[in-house]
């Protein structure tokens, strides 16, 4: 039986740098979650920027990089389970569905999955904003909302160079700074792209 959700959203890795915005964001979150059938994707952040640096450093090849890359998603969903109400870990379309009917806030560490399907290129221009637009034609969801850190540039700018191919048709997207939490709630409600 297939996993629907309202939304996807794909938390910024970069906001473990602002964390006066961290919190208010994911207590946005948690409330919209409240009205909506939500899963949050995180980021890398700076767990994923350490396997940049040894990448860089020593050259851990395309496939090693992709997956620790994606193994520092997982890490950082534990750190925003553990700091969501009602948030908890989920790995796949099966965990997704029985938190969202158990009324909690599932976070995708998505490694399991992706290493089940292997769906996505192993090249660092897939990152998080493309996991979580594959995720969102998985689930059936009809927006992908993605939270960038206040200092990202603005729109398209900001997502990564592999987005516009994994961006399913029929799901609109919308890309909202930290430092507005009170749009959170307006973006996965809203309608068309960008």
């Amino acid at each position: 039986m297939s996993t629907k959700v309202d939304a996807v959203v794909k938390l910024g890795g970069s906001l473990l740098a602002h964390p006066t915005h961290f919190q208010p964001m994911l207590d946005a979150l948690a409330e919209a979650a409240t009205r909506r059938r939500l899963v949050i994707v995180p980021g890398g952040g700076t767990f994923a920027d350490a396997v940049r640096v040894v990448d860089a450093t020593i050259g851990l090849g395309d496939d090693a990089a992709h997956w620790m890359a994606v193994l520092a998603m997982d890490q950082f969903a534990y750190l925003v389970a553990s700091r969501i109400p009602r948030g908890v870990v989920v790995r796949d379309e099966r965990q997704i569905g029985a938190a969202i009917r158990a009324s909690r806030v599932p976070v995708l560490a998505p490694s399991r999955w992706l290493q089940e399907v292997d769906p996505l290129p192993h090249t660092w221009t897939v990152t998080s904003d493309s996991i979580s637009a594959w995720a969102a034609g998985q689930l059936g969801a009809r927006r992908l909302v993605l939270i960038k850190a206040p200092d990202s540039p603005p729109g398209e700018h900001g997502l990564d160079g592999y987005f516009a191919r994994a961006l399913p048709a029929g799901v609109s997207y919308a890309v909202v700074t930290a430092e507005h939490p009170r749009l959170i709630e307006a973006a996965i409600d809203a309608d068309g792209d960008g």
